[in-house]
């Protein structure tokens, strides 16, 4: 069986999840050389996969269609194994349970201890974790088999992944198994779970602190702190509540609001006591104090409007598709945005990895989290694009607990361009719709939730409207965007998206008078005369793509991002936009920067579009 990669060769070796961190020496990464064999057949459990080597080696956590994982194989996997031995630390304590951490296996891991099962997870965008411990059964080194299934014909949730061979448009190639971290970590047999921490406006922190084993008599204790010290310190008893929350009140004197231009995070420590207060277990983390608020066409951060001038973030990279391909690229590409005048991101069809989030919160960029909830692509019944409700809730709800803690994370958009052709389709395309949007709320009652964004707007209290629109003219952008202050606004219908079938009833419901932004515009299709026989030439359809007629030069490109840009920015009721796209995406060539993260343009003038703050904010 092959070894650990040695210490110097394992990929992406920082924490997995840097807001709930152990001390050093209590987690182990799993990154690197692991054995690998295909299984298109997915008959490996019959054929003895699992109990032998298997037929060749995969660099984790990157996915086998990309080059960085040593495979580069873009075809279809119906299925995939991976097998490595597992060496626990020997300074682990023997009475600890171990946990195996798996950031996002795409899409169905089942995973074995010396061959005994100890879990299975559906989801290809989501966490989860496993105790290996009893299938361990006091043994210090083991045996670890995952098998990711990834059906090539079932719907799932897929993002911008194709259902084709080729990716075409704004489909992208496909991501199959791991391809995200892989961690082992020791804790007690009473040990703490995720803290869920909830910032308010009287500048305090509700932080719930789960136990995991916990017993009467336990306590937990949390304390903040600044660069001046302890800010406050509370503890709560474990047993009294289901869940131990304790409330951690700021001093006037020592607030500061986190928000774009000063992201202030306090330290958290948070203990678990036994009964005679010894430390048991005890994690490092970190809060923001913010908060969210509508208010009329407003969204407030911190009880004031602020303009959100968000960018389309794909997340996907050349070499390694959608993991990235280091510590370096997830910050480069916040940066990026930064540099080009955004505030902020819409994650998009991807649930971001928790280390972007980290670097969202420390550098004060806001994102909108959303569900990959694209990936039938025509394969279902017509318009039939987001079917399989359980699914897609059971898998949301594991992302917004994951991230909930998160001060960078404004909104949640649980759909994407949801839409149905015919009367007796909408009763399922509204039941999950429905389903997503509540459980939303049910989880998270400090952000707003947009239903669906684009198209199908069908819960009438959605607290967020919007449209995509890419008209490539700022006058029929304008004209589309005038009936907002007639409270009429630019809803997608299947008559400008060319999807509706005579008769079919309107995508939306009636606006209700909810905030709104066009969440989706732009997408000005530019390849730079010197880039193009190359970008054609690596294109398989022989040509690049983007929205509209491609521009002829960069100064008519500069001319139509201005026009489009100002038609949403000098708009009072509007809350602010998103901007398709950060990078071009292998064939898409929409992106204010290349796919290698190029510049394409003179930054400055890009910056003097989209650094602008609203006209409206300006004058109050």
């Amino acid at each position: 069986m092959s070894a650990p990669a040695p210490a110097s060769a394992v990929p992406r070796p920082e924490h997995p999840r840097p807001q709930f961190v152990r001390p050093d020496g209590r987690w182990l990464t799993l990154n690197g050389t692991w054995q690998f064999e295909r299984d298109p057949g997915d008959s490996g459990l019959e054929r003895g996969l699992l109990d032998r080597e298997l037929d060749a080696s995969i660099l984790v956590p990157f996915a086998p269609e990309s080059a960085m994982s040593g495979i580069g194989d873009p075809d279809w996997h119906e299925a995939v194994w991976y097998r490595r031995s597992l060496e626990l630390p020997a300074d682990w304590p023997a009475q600890d349970r171990v946990l195996l951490h798996c950031q996002a296996v795409d899409h169905d891991a089942t995973v074995w201890v010396d061959g005994t099962e100890v879990g299975r997870h559906r989801g290809g965008h989501t966490s989860f974790t496993l105790d290996l411990t009893a299938a361990l059964g006091g043994r210090r080194s083991a045996t670890l088999v995952i098998r990711a299934r990834d059906p090539r014909h079932e719907l799932l949730p897929r993002g911008k992944q194709a259902t084709w061979f080729h990716g075409t448009h704004a489909q992208y190639p496909r991501t199959t198994g791991i391809w995200q971290p892989v961690w082992l970590e020791s804790v007690p047999t009473s040990f703490l779970g995720r803290a869920r921490i909830t910032p308010d406006a009287a500048g305090a922190f509700d932080v719930e602190l789960p136990v995991t084993g916990g017993i009467p008599g336990q306590r937990v204790r949390a304390t903040l702190r600044d660069d001046a010290g302890e800010v406050a310190a509370a503890e709560a008893p474990v047993g009294r509540q289901l869940v131990p929350r304790v409330r951690l009140d700021v001093p006037a004197d020592r607030r500061r609001w986190w928000g774009p231009g000063d992201p202030h995070l306090y330290r958290l420590h948070l203990e678990l006591l036994d009964t005679g207060g010894e430390v048991l277990d005890e994690v490092e983390s970190y809060a923001g104090l913010r908060t969210l608020a509508l208010d009329g066409h407003r969204i407030l951060l911190n009880g004031e409007p602020v303009f959100q001038r968000l960018v389309l973030d794909q997340g996907y990279w050349p070499e390694s598709l959608m993991t990235a391909p280091s510590e370096e690229a997830l910050v480069a590409d916040i940066e990026l945005g930064l540099a080009a005048g955004f505030n902020g991101a819409r994650v998009h069809q991807k649930i971001a990895e928790e280390r972007f989030l980290h670097h969202c919160d420390r550098l004060g960029y806001l994102v909108w989290g959303e569900f990959p909830d694209w990936g039938v692509s025509g394969a279902g019944p017509a318009g039939h694009n987001q079917g399989h409700g359980p699914t897609f809730v059971a898998q949301w709800v594991e992302a917004v607990e994951r991230d909930y803690s998160h001060p960078s994370v404004v909104g949640w958009c649980p759909l994407n361009e949801t839409h149905q052709f015919l009367h007796d389709r909408f009763t399922t395309l509204d039941d999950v719709t429905h389903a997503m949007y509540w459980a939303t709320k049910g989880m998270d009652r400090t952000r707003p939730v947009i239903d669906a964004s684009g198209y199908s707007h069908r819960v009438a209290t959605t607290d967020v409207w919007d449209s995509h629109d890419y008209a490539q003219d700022p006058a029929v952008l304008a004209e589309h965007m005038s009936g907002l202050a007639q409270g009429t606004p630019w809803t997608n219908t299947g008559e400008n998206t060319g999807a509706c079938q005579p008769g079919a009833p309107a995508y939306s419901l009636p606006y209700a008078g909810q905030p709104y932004f066009c969440s989706e515009y732009g997408g000005i299709w530019w390849v730079p005369e010197h880039e193009r026989a190359r970008s054609d030439e690596a294109n398989d359809s022989g040509e690049s793509w983007g929205y509209g007629d491609r521009v002829r030069d960069e100064e008519e490109f500069y001319a139509r991002v201005e026009g489009l840009t100002r038609v949403l920015d000098q708009d009072p009721l509007m809350f602010g936009y998103c901007y398709t796209q950060l990078t071009d995406v292998f064939q898409e060539k929409n992106g204010i920067y290349g796919f290698d993260r190029s510049v394409k343009f003179d930054m400055d003038r890009i910056r003097a579009v989209f650094g602008a703050e609203a006209a409206y904010e300006q004058e109050g």
